[in-house]
């Protein structure tokens, strides 16, 4: 029984492994409540993100928990920075085009976005949003579009919506049908995973 429990769970981990998305990253900036981090966390996870980036420079670091079986963070790995441009730097010398949530008469529908792209989110904190220099830096801003009274949604939602759009772009065009990394590295991977 033990060694079908065991199989099994290496069947789903090399399965989820062989759909994450290493083309689509998140940025959060100075985001503050951890129950939003959390929730984001969870959201990269089901849809195939393997690394966030977390820029605090403002806020406090939050308190990530890594262990509570009901967490994604301990299936999504964190880059952290003290600044936007360090951050967008490596983001660019990886190849990311960097899309900043802001709403402006510059921004992009969402749904104008070629999420099939090499392509990273920023999200900025819940009262500010993202700051001046993470949207003037990105390649451009984009937008929920919205019909109600209140144009904001809680940076939590707005990263469902945005990851949603993002998986269903790509599930169309066959992302999640071909993994990104090769044989060496998925196997390296599954090791890990095998010992969360």
């Amino acid at each position: 029984m033990k060694k079908f429990k065991t199989e099994k769970r290496i069947a789903k981990i090399e399965k989820v492994l062989r759909s994450r998305q290493h083309s689509l990253h998140v940025v959060l900036e100075n985001i503050h409540d951890p129950h939003n981090v959390s929730a984001i966390f969870r959201s990269c996870d089901a849809v195939g993100i393997p690394k966030v980036s977390l820029i605090y420079n403002i806020e406090k670091f939050p308190k990530l928990n890594r262990t509570s079986s009901a967490s994604a963070r301990k299936w999504v790995s964190i880059q952290r920075y003290k600044d936007v441009k360090t951050c967008y730097e490596k983001l660019r010398a990886d190849g990311f085009k960097i899309y900043a949530s802001l709403l402006d008469s510059k921004a992009k529908n969402l749904y104008d976005i070629d999420f099939t792209e090499k392509s990273a989110i920023v999200l900025g904190n819940e009262s500010r949003g993202v700051s001046e220099l993470a949207a003037g830096l990105a390649d451009e801003t984009f937008y929920i579009p919205m019909y109600g009274m209140i144009q904001s949604l809680n940076v939590s939602v707005a990263n469902a919506v945005t990851l949603y759009e993002a998986l269903r772009q790509r599930r169309t065009a066959g992302f999640y049908d071909d993994r990104e990394i090769d044989e060496i590295e998925l196997k390296k991977m599954i090791d890990e995973w095998c010992r969360k």
